[in-house]
Order: C-alpha cells, then sequence, then structure tokens
C-alpha cells in the first residue's frame, strides 16, 4: 500500500494503532511505518501507535490522543484545570487520570503524565467533541478533586494560595454540592478535610 493510499484510509483517526492498520490491510508490512516515520510522513507516539506528521492538533485533538493513547483515561489536574481557565499557568503536558499504572510517555507532540486512581475514583468526567469524534474529560469539580487527593500536602492556606487557582472563576463555574457529593465518594476522610478547606479557602 502507497503512502497516499494509507492516509485517505486512515483520514478519520487523530490516532492509530497497528490494530487499525490491520483492519484496512491484514497483510501490511510493518516495516513500511519505519519508512515513512524516517520520510517524517508519520511521527509515533508509544510503542505502535502512531500520528501523521501534518495534523493540526490543537488542545481538544491532543485530548482525544490522550484517551486513545493509554486507557481507560480521562483528562484531569492541571490540564483539565488550564483548559476550564481555572489556572492561570500555561500547561506544557498532557495529564490524564486511569485505572492503569500510572505512566509517562515522552512524544513529538507533547508528554503524556497518567496517574494512577483505584476503579471507584473513575468517575466525575464528561464527554467534549473534537471534529466528529468525542474525548473524556474532567468535569471542573473532579479535576480539583483529583489534584486535591493526589496532593495531599494541599491542605493549608499557604499552599492553595500558591496554587493559584481562579476561586471566582471556579465559584461561577463549579456546582458546589456536586463538588460535596464528589468529595464524599472518594471514601477518605482526609480528602474530605481538604475538600472542605478548600472550599472554606475560596
Amino acid at each position: 500500500m502507497k503512502f497516499l493510499e494509507f492516509k485517505q484510509n486512515l483520514k478519520d483517526f487523530i490516532t492509530f494503532n497497528l490494530q487499525d492498520i490491520r483492519k484496512i490491510e491484514p497483510g501490511f508490512d510493518l516495516r513500511r511505518l519505519s519508512e515513512w516515520q524516517r520520510k517524517g510522513y508519520i511521527q509515533k507516539l508509544r510503542r505502535g501507535y502512531y500520528i501523521f506528521s501534518d495534523i493540526a492538533l490543537n488542545e481538544e485533538k491532543l485530548f482525544l490522543v490522550a484517551n486513545r493513547l493509554y486507557g481507560p483515561s480521562y483528562v484531569s489536574l492541571e490540564m483539565a484545570l488550564s483548559f476550564y481557565g481555572l489556572i492561570p499557568e500555561g500547561v506544557y503536558a498532557l495529564t490524564s487520570i486511569t485505572t492503569r499504572k500510572t505512566e509517562h510517555f515522552k512524544a513529538p507532540v507533547t508528554d503524556f503524565f497518567y496517574r494512577s486512581v483505584v476503579p471507584k475514583l473513575f468517575f466525575g468526567y464528561q464527554l467534549g467533541t473534537a471534529g466528529n469524534q468525542q474525548y473524556k474529560i474532567a468535569e471542573r469539580e473532579k479535576a480539583v478533586l483529583d489534584y486535591l487527593y493526589l496532593h495531599p500536602e494541599m491542605s493549608t492556606v499557604a499552599a492553595f494560595d500558591e496554587w493559584r487557582l481562579d476561586a471566582d472563576e471556579f465559584l461561577a463555574q463549579a456546582d458546589l454540592q456536586k463538588f460535596k457529593r464528589y468529595a464524599s465518594a472518594f471514601g477518605q476522610q482526609s480528602l474530605l478535610k481538604r475538600a472542605h478547606s478548600f472550599l472554606d479557602f475560596i
């Protein structure tokens, strides 16, 4: 299969893997992937996952890539907080929550970080749309709680202040009753206490 035909067959994929390739050509010669990488036609994101080099990526397309690259997962933590305009800093790595082991993939397009939680904490995400595809991203309330859960040092006024989360924006966007329900669902008294301290702070 020539590259242009290959690309046409996978034109609806933001990222593709070996299984996707086998579906369009069961006998595909995997040496072509190395050749096309050398020629700069495609880039490898992690073992077995690729992206076309000329694709125009934006935040939401990167969210699709993150979901696909290591699943089950949803975008959360710093990346979700930045996407919702809740923290002022630009975020240069894409952080997600997963029920699998903690992982990190350094890819040409960005760094993908995955933080592990137990399955019962894999909730509180919503679907966003990029083109004709959907990605999973934490709701505002869950993104904050995921951050508090994975950063137990976030327990003092000084720590909350240093975080620089936009309190006014969070209060305008978030459902505080949902925040409290989600905090209780973690089933961890220390997290619940820090969540209430956060609410007191903002």
